[in-house]
């Protein structure tokens, strides 16, 4: 199990706390409402295992996705538990008008005082009809500092962008914000002086440059006075390597499907997966896929979690695992959380 530093704070024999981001991922056969009521679930397993945080994130019109209100759904995982830190993993804030972020984060934070995260990400619906009924186009990803500049001054009272406006609740509350980044968003986070999210999506290189660049650049602030990288990561565990990478061929299926058809379907079970005849074009984005992940035994994968954290010199691991079979899926949390 995961042991308690002096500060409180769960720290893996890693070294840095473990945290989970959970994207309510529907299974074949299985309801919406009866995913939405899994991932509950799942938040009250991973409290249960001493994971630190909890978040969900903000999807629309995605077929395998029911996460699409995080704040409704934090409000109801913070509601069934009592010491896991709660948040998103993140609001899109391009799809939303900064005061109305404020004031639900400002209910959240009333009800559940010291245990919510505000996790902002800058993308927009996927498709041309959802972006029109989210009221937005695609170029509102450029107006996310502006608008993450505008939500920060609702909590400190230092908005001007509309005079005499304030979050009720929510002025004079202060919530840990943390932005999710691919890219130049990591400069966005230390110009503000926020925790960074950041996943290595284009390979480690390309990480370990962005995550030094966010280090050196990063001016302290109200929000936060130093650094701090989570480090954002697919990790399965198991009593052997290929029952490991068993659990991600669901979600890399997934992946591929998507990329081929423009829809992200539900999980098939690992047996339907591998009797699939895939296509040259579909292998290729299904292999591609499990690059980059990390899957093996106990042993194996700490050490590759180690070397990891060495490089990048995270401080936080969000383990963003997706696998049809709940049971092996929480099997493999509950190894993460006690490597030894």
């Amino acid at each position: 199990m995961i042991s308690t530093s002096v500060l409180g704070v769960p720290q893996s024999v890693l070294g840095v706390p473990l945290s989970v981001l959970d994207r309510s991922r529907t299974r074949q056969g299985e309801s919406e409402p009866e995913a939405l009521r899994q991932t509950v679930r799942f938040a009250q397993q991973a409290e249960e295992l001493g994971y630190h945080r909890f978040w969900v994130s903000e999807h629309h019109s995605v077929p395998g996705v029911v996460g699409s209100a995080p704040t409704v759904l934090a409000a109801a995982i913070a509601g069934a538990t009592s010491r896991i830190r709660v948040g998103t993993g993140g609001v899109m804030l391009p799809n939303h008008q900064p005061l109305v972020v404020a004031e639900q984060f400002g209910v959240l934070e009333s009800l559940y005082p010291g245990r919510i995260d505000m996790g902002l990400g800058r993308s927009v619906g996927f498709t041309n009809g959802i972006r029109r009924a989210l009221g937005v186009d695609k170029d509102a990803v450029e107006d996310f500092a502006a608008q993450l500049r505008e939500l920060l001054g609702y909590f400190d009272g230092s908005q001007q962008v509309h005079p005499q406006v304030h979050a009720r609740p929510g002025e004079g509350l202060r919530l840990p914000t943390y932005v999710m980044a691919v890219g130049e968003g990591a400069l966005l986070a230390a110009d503000l002086g926020l925790p960074l999210v950041i996943a290595g999506v284009r390979g480690e290189d390309e990480l370990l440059g962005w995550i030094n660049r966010y280090r050196s650049e990063f001016r302290p602030s109200a929000w936060g006075e130093a650094p701090y990288v989570v480090l954002a990561s697919t990790v399965a565990v198991a009593d052997s390597k290929e029952d490991a990478r068993r659990l991600l061929l669901p979600e890399a299926w997934a992946s591929a499907y998507s990329r081929t058809r423009g829809v992200f379907p539900p999980l098939q079970s690992v047996d339907d997966v591998l009797a699939l005849e895939m296509t040259e074009k579909e292998r290729g984005f299904f292999e591609s896929s499990l690059a980059g992940q990390v899957y093996g035994t106990p042993d194996e994968v700490g050490t590759t979690l180690q070397g990891l954290i060495a490089r990048t010199q995270a401080d936080e691991l969000l383990v963003t695992t997706n696998s049809f079979d709940r049971s092996e899926l929480l099997a493999s949390y509950e190894k993460l959380s006690a490597l030894a």
